[in-house]
């Protein structure tokens, strides 16, 4: 028996099958594991030795600009709540986290959105990192001398991503915590910033 192929009604034609949202999210989540690892400063630190250069940027820039990524971070996720069928899943078969499951057809006014997005999630995720690491050289230099709750507050964030990953949480579920763990970092760099040595 042969099957019947369908033809696409016009507004079905102009639709494509959407990238998929793993590919904005998890880079978005990286952007704020990123930032949590900061944590591991409080354990792994050593004194600066005397032949490894000096960052060149003052402690106060490196936390004013980290702390502009966890604020963009966090409009990051919003958009991503607020764009529910491109980047939750909403309307795909439900499924954890996998790759290639979720996109569902969109137009092309949403192809554009996801393309924007993913551009800004990418220059994000690599001013996270040089900031945090930044961050990370200003606490070993002794410029910015924070008390153990806040890496402490840090390492909360870190275990709050781990989770997601460990138990494939959904679309929904991962973007949901986004916002909140950006919120709370933006909180934590804040704090760092009271403890910078003057």
């Amino acid at each position: 028996m042969e099957r019947e192929l369908k033809t696409p009604s016009k507004n079905e034609a102009d639709m494509r099958l959407a990238p998929d949202p793993f590919a904005a999210v998890l880079p978005a989540l990286a952007a704020l594991g990123a930032i949590a690892s900061i944590a591991a400063i409080n354990w792994v630190a050593q004194e600066r030795t005397a032949d490894r250069s000096k960052s060149r940027r003052k402690a106060g820039m490196a936390l004013r600009d980290l702390e502009s990524c966890c604020i963009g971070l966090q409009d990051i996720f919003r958009r991503f709540q607020r764009h529910p069928k491109l980047f939750t899943g909403e309307g795909a078969p439900a499924a954890p986290m996998k790759f290639g499951v979720h996109g569902g057809r969109v137009d092309d006014d949403s192809t554009r959105l996801y393309q924007q997005i993913i551009t800004e999630v990418a220059s994000m995720l690599v001013l996270a990192a040089h900031n945090s690491f930044e961050a990370m050289s200003a606490i070993e230099d002794g410029e910015i001398d924070a008390p153990e709750e806040v890496f402490f507050g840090f390492g909360e964030q870190q275990e709050r991503l781990n989770k997601l990953f460990a138990q494939r949480a959904s679309l929904k579920v991962t973007v949901d915590a986004g916002v909140e763990i950006a919120e709370k970092l933006a909180g934590l760099v804040r704090d760092l910033k009271k403890h910078k040595v003057e």
